[in-house]
């Protein structure tokens, strides 16, 4: 059972960020991350029919309207029924005897605010517990899929790529990094959110045993391609690094960044990984990062990056799972595994143990091999939340729409930590040499002799 309320742990980092608006510390980023968190805020032009004392309010309506058409449906009449019903309770006509005060406000005013405040809080509560993003469609039914659109809104945007870098995933924190209490609302600084990514990557390659300088690399569900690129630098030139994933905005951002960054052997492009458009045994290196959580089908995802991997090359996949069964989720955990997918277009998660047999079952495979990441990627959960708290003013400037948006992510941060740390939820490392071609021809003879025999 996931403890505590999450929506209520949202409010609080709310709370803390409006009390330090004044502090942002300095964090330690590349030149091109900081070129990235430069230029992404926007001011929110005010209304002219705005009131005196609010030159930048929104109706409801406005502020209930989604941001971009992939951010799924209005909660326009959920949030105008709960004014409704807090303007019901205040409404009342008042005693005509002189009633008590507090605070030279009558108390049947204070206790009706108080009502209509609780209820509105209670009904927001709700609206945050429920889904928004459920996993609709994918691009083979034509068009770019409920995960190409959302990761298209999202780079559009710029709110992810100013907080989370050039990487959109879990970052690493050793033990030395967590004693001093880096990731937490205090020690946020203490190792820097976006530099924790770059060091999981440094640690993902280092724990797959790839040979150094694979020819050819290929990264599955690459984003705006911030580990094409690191991978591309680090392997050297003579590695080639294909990127490929379902968003074109993702496309467009990180071939601007290779170029920037003068990576030239790193290379974006759309493609489903359901269905790759290259040959079999192609790449030395078969690289997955957290994209496993959006398959619709993990099973042909594990046997098309196998069939496009080289006889004797590398898997790695780092994915977020869930625990194995059995024994079986409690009601209370199906109902949390239903809000983590539906929130951020999940079609489902699979266990560690799962992806382990899936590897095995290509019969493809020299070795498998995998391990659970929690402890030393967990932190990066609430770290995503407190750097908005230590710099707010991205989403600041960008008005009561993404506000909205906002309060929901950070909900959804805490309910992922949450899951994370009761053990429904596990961080799924997977690595796995594919056969030689020498040992499936040498199989093949040692069968031919004997059926001569």
């Amino acid at each position: 059972r996931i403890p505590g309320d999450p929506t209520a742990s949202a409010m609080q980092a709310l709370s803390a960020r409006h009390a330090l608006l004044g502090g942002s510390p300095g964090i330690r980023t590349s030149p091109t991350a900081r070129s990235a968190r430069r230029v992404r805020p926007v001011a929110v032009a005010a209304r002219s029919d705005a009131g005196p004392n609010l030159p930048g309010a929104l109706s409801v309506a406005d502020l209930a309207a989604p941001v971009l058409k992939s951010h799924g449906k209005t909660v326009a009449n959920e949030i105008a029924l709960v004014s409704a019903k807090s303007a019901a309770v205040v409404a009342k006509d008042p005693a005509k005897d002189p009633a008590p005060t507090v605070a030279g406000l009558p108390v049947t005013h204070v206790a009706g605010g108080a009502l209509a405040a609780a209820g509105a809080a209670l009904a927001l509560k709700n609206i945050f517990d429920r889904p928004s993003r459920a996993y609709v469609s994918g691009p083979e039914d034509g068009g770019l899929g409920t995960v190409g659109e959302e990761y298209d809104a999202w780079t559009e945007e710029g709110i992810l790529e100013y907080y989370w870098g050039e990487h959109i995933h879990l970052g690493w924190y050793s033990d030395e990094d967590m004693a001093k209490g880096a990731g937490t609302l205090l020690g946020s600084n203490v190792k820097n959110f976006i530099e924790a990514k770059f060091d999981f990557v440094d640690k993902m390659l280092e724990w797959s045993e790839c040979p150094p300088q694979p020819a050819r690399v290929l990264d599955v569900g690459c984003g705006i391609g911030g580990t094409s690129r690191h991978l591309a630098k680090r392997l050297g030139p003579n590695s080639q690094v294909q990127g490929i994933t379902l968003s074109p905005n993702q496309v467009k951002r990180a071939t601007e960044l290779a170029k920037e960054q003068g990576v030239p052997n790193a290379s974006f492009q759309v493609m489903n990984a359901l269905a790759m458009d290259f040959p079999d045994d192609t790449f030395d290196l078969v690289w997955a990062c957290e994209s496993g959580e959006h398959m619709p089908d993990k099973k042909k995802y594990v046997e098309e990056m196998i069939r496009v991997l080289k006889p004797g090359g590398t898997i790695v996949i780092a994915t977020w799972c869930q625990r194995e069964t059995p024994p079986e989720f409690t009601d209370v955990e199906k109902e949390n595994l239903k809000f983590l997918y539906e929130e951020w277009a999940h079609p489902y998660f699979v266990s560690i143990e799962e992806y382990v047999r899936l590897m095995e079952g290509t019969d493809k495979m020299a070795t498998v091999g995998s391990a659970n990441w929690v402890k030393n990627t967990i932190r990066s959960w609430r770290h995503s939340i407190w750097v908005g708290v230590w710099d707010p003013w991205p989403v600041v400037f960008k008005g009561p729409r993404i506000w909205y948006k906002t309060i929901r992510e950070i909900v959804t941060l805490e309910r992922m930590h949450r899951a994370f740390d009761c053990d429904l939820m596990t961080y799924g490392m997977m690595k796995g040499k594919k056969k030689p071609a020498a040992t499936v021809n040498a199989a093949s003879d040692t069968v031919a002799v004997g059926s001569e025999k």
